[in-house]
């Protein structure tokens, strides 16, 4: 369903870093980082697509963070989103919903919610039952 995600950023090194450090608690791949444009994409293993990536806006004007968007990352377990969040917030990323059932969207839902250092909203979830 979905071929990509970018996300607008305006330090690039700030945001590679903090990006990097979620994909690698995720086991997702760095695909490409090209400094020089800036941009950068990873990939789960072993897999060509989804992308999802950072870079400043094509348009060459100040990245924004949209009221009301968010990007949801999918854990395949509650460790891992537990692992995931600590890592956002070790990594200028700010609270916005620590890890935990929210039963409101189904009874298996375990999410957690962060700001990267832009103000962009990510959600890191799994939707399996505990194991």
């Amino acid at each position: 369903m979905i071929s990509h995600v970018f996300i607008g950023v305006n330090d690039f090194d700030r945001a590679f870093k903090f990006y990097s450090s979620i994909m690698n608690s995720l086991g997702h791949k760095l695909k490409f980082c090209e400094p020089g444009r800036p941009w950068a994409g990873w990939v789960a293993d072993g897999a060509t697509r989804p992308l999802f990536l950072i870079g400043r806006p094509h348009d060459c004007n100040a990245a924004e963070h949209g009221n009301g968007q968010m990007v949801a990352l999918l854990a395949p377990d509650r460790r891992t989103v537990d692992r995931t969040y600590a890592s956002a917030l070790d990594n200028e990323g700010a609270c916005e919903g620590a890890p935990g059932l929210r039963t409101e969207y189904h009874p298996d839902y375990y999410g957690a919610y962060f700001r990267d250092p832009e103000g962009n909203k990510i959600c890191v979830c799994c939707h399996d039952p505990q194991r």
